[in-house]
């Protein structure tokens, strides 16, 4: 995999607009750091539980998988909501309905592209991840979590983002509850268009957290 520094350059590079990269740049760093805390979390409850054995898996997501995600989840977003249709469609991209009607969403999938043509990057684990960074989807990874979870923590609105108290607390319980917690506040607040993944999300995340 590139090196980290070499890829922050590339990355600032290509992205130009300095928001956007010191937005990107704070994802990753809070990406790295949720999936050490869920590596530390996991291996201890390895330690204190043979049921968990059979649940859990030693390095389930790498602090690499989260940084490389978490820097290059809106490269996607070079594009203005304007061009985005079109330059999905060049691409072969398959647009649901409601990306159509609110392509804002759709820089998430050009993201993906982004990351696989342009910067590399062939771990499907990682790709995945930035495909669904803003939207979450069913049967979710824990690193589709991670990235999920802090993009919103890291929001690009400021930091007094009125979902992070409340998401905070959750993610002290488990990412899921956490990621439970902020569609569940997004939908109350209403959106313009709900995103068929992040209603299968939410479905996923509730039987999750209720097994």
């Amino acid at each position: 995999m590139i090196k980290k520094e070499v890829l922050i350059e590339e990355t600032r590079s290509f992205l130009k607009r300095s928001l956007l990269f010191e937005h990107s740049l704070a994802v990753a760093q809070m990406a790295e750091q949720l999936a050490d805390d869920c590596l530390n979390q996991r291996l201890n409850i390895r330690h204190s539980s043979k049921e968990a054995n059979k649940k859990f898996t030693d390095g389930s997501v790498s602090k690499s998988q989260a940084f490389v995600g978490g820097l290059l989840h809106d490269i996607g977003g070079v594009y203005h909501s304007c061009q985005r249709i079109s330059q999905a469609e060049k691409w072969g991209i398959k647009l649901l309905p409601q990306e159509k009607e609110f392509p804002l969403i759709i820089h998430q999938k050009l993201s993906k592209y982004l990351a696989r043509e342009y910067f590399e990057v062939n771990d499907e684990q990682v790709l995945a991840a930035i495909e669904c960074h803003t939207t979450l989807r069913k049967n979710f990874s824990d690193l589709d979590l991670i990235i999920f979870l802090a993009d919103k923590i890291r929001w690009d609105g400021g930091d007094d983002a009125p979902f992070k108290e409340g998401l905070l607390t959750e993610l002290s319980v488990s990412l899921e509850s956490a990621a439970l917690y902020y569609i569940d506040f997004i939908l109350a607040e209403g959106l313009k268009v709900a995103h068929p993944w992040l209603l299968e999300a939410r479905k996923d995340l509730r039987r999750h957290l209720q097994s």
